[in-house]
């Protein structure tokens, strides 16, 4: 994302903020007023309102503290736009809450936990490996609060009806379903798909569908070079490797042909029955549900390669983080603790329908079964540093379109995705 003259001058303006928030947070210890009183703090966010109103009503029930702690739901889309005019005009929340998906954009707004306050060995030691994606230099951008992982959405009723008892636990198996459970007119017509891969704009959360296939294979997407610049690294024989294997269910000459760029939004095709997987964040499992009453659905982890010797997925990471500008930071520093303590990070699972962040909630079994899929694949869920998400969706489905229509090769649309990617992550 190019940088304008506007937010040039805020950066500048608020590096001196940055230093005084340094100041804050070192200082800062949870007996900073006489009564122990948060405050008034505002925060700002991109999950559900209702959900997250929901939450704070119900831990202000146990912590009258509190009490004063309000929400108001921001499209990611203007996320950043927002908070920059409100730090400009004096008007900044006291919290935001965001996914590593926004934190490119945010990073320059946000004032980061110093080390002195939020110690490495306590970060690493009460939150998911994943929750690293929001390391700064000195501290952390943010506190970790909930994760949305990618998983498994099965069709009972089809698997069952063909002999299938459980979803397969590897991609290799899950491939070996397409001549069983697909039906494909004569000319080659999709009826009923196995799985929506290999094509892009037609696959409901193809970004992190293929983002999960990269980590898989070990390829981390984006990396700093020893100098501190950010580039993409979608790896050379893996990436290959990744593409060869998501394009090939779009490849009419091929045994796991089950998906084309003619057929509708994966999320729709499962929702009326004719897919028999579909690859979607936890937190859509109450969409479907009250989309479609009557489809007899169940949630499993994202199949791994067969190979692999350590299990990865791709996923939403949620962290508060600190604006620069906010009129109550110690209050929002108190505020971000205790919705990621273990008591409360309970009940935010609960209404969100994510998974905590906190280990030591995720170290014990939920009763809800989706929660069970949710709790185990939040322990190895991952996420990447990335451009703006329609910037990076562009990149992806030119790189996939090229494929698929052959106007590429695998390696010459690998590689010219990775320049694209790095040059959008050094603006």
């Amino acid at each position: 994302m190019k940088t304008s003259l506007f937010q040039s001058i805020l950066i500048g303006v608020f590096g001196i903020g940055a230093l005084v928030g340094l100041f804050v947070f070192a200082t800062y210890t949870s007996n900073n007023s006489d009564d122990n009183t948060i405050g008034s703090v505002i925060i700002w966010g991109t999950l559900p309102e209702s959900d997250m109103k929901s939450i704070l009503t119900t831990v202000t029930q146990t912590n009258t503290e509190l009490k004063s702690v309000s929400y108001v739901q921001k499209d990611r889309s203007s996320l950043s736009a927002e908070l920059a005019t409100a730090i400009a005009t004096d008007s900044a929340p006291d919290l935001v809450l965001a996914s590593q998906e926004e934190l490119r954009s945010l990073a320059r707004f946000v004032s980061v936990i110093p080390f002195e306050t939020l110690s490495a060995d306590t970060f690493q030691n009460t939150f998911v490996d994943g929750a690293g994606v929001f390391s700064a230099p000195g501290g952390y951008y943010g506190m970790p609060f909930l994760v949305d992982p990618l998983v498994l959405f099965w069709n009972r009723s089809i698997l069952s009806s063909n002999g299938v008892a459980k979803p397969p636990v590897n991609w290799e198996a899950l491939t070996g379903l397409v001549p069983n459970i697909a039906v494909l007119t004569p000319n080659k017509q999709v009826t009923r798909g196995l799985i929506a891969l290999g094509t892009y704009n037609n696959v409901h959360n193809a970004r992190g569908i293929l983002s999960s296939l990269f980590l898989q294979t070990g390829v981390p997407l984006s990396s700093y070079s020893a100098n501190g610049v950010l580039s993409a690294n979608l790896g050379a024989t893996s990436g290959q490797a990744v593409l060869g294997f998501y394009t090939q269910f779009a490849d009419p000459s091929k045994v796991s042909y089950t998906w084309n760029a003619s057929l509708p939004d994966s999320q729709q095709k499962f929702l009326v029955g004719d897919l028999a997987f579909y690859l979607g964040y936890v937190s859509e499992t109450r969409y479907l549900r009250s989309a479609n009453p009557n489809l007899d659905f169940s949630v499993a982890v994202l199949p791994q390669p067969a190979t692999a010797s350590v299990k990865r997925a791709y996923g939403l990471i949620y962290a508060l983080m600190i604006p620069r500008g906010a009129k109550n930071p110690a209050g929002a520093y108190q505020t971000a603790v205790l919705l990621a303590s273990q008591e409360q990070q309970s009940v935010a699972g609960v209404y969100t329908g994510l998974a905590p962040a906190n280990l030591n909630v995720l170290a014990n079994t939920p009763a809800d079964p989706v929660a069970v899929v949710a709790y185990a694949e939040a322990l190895y869920t991952r996420g990447w540093l990335s451009p703006a998400t329609w910037d990076t969706d562009n990149v992806f489905s030119g790189m996939i379109g090229s494929v698929i229509s052959g106007r590429s090769t695998i390696e010459a649309a690998l590689g010219s995705a990775e320049r694209a990617l790095s040059a959008l992550l050094q603006q």
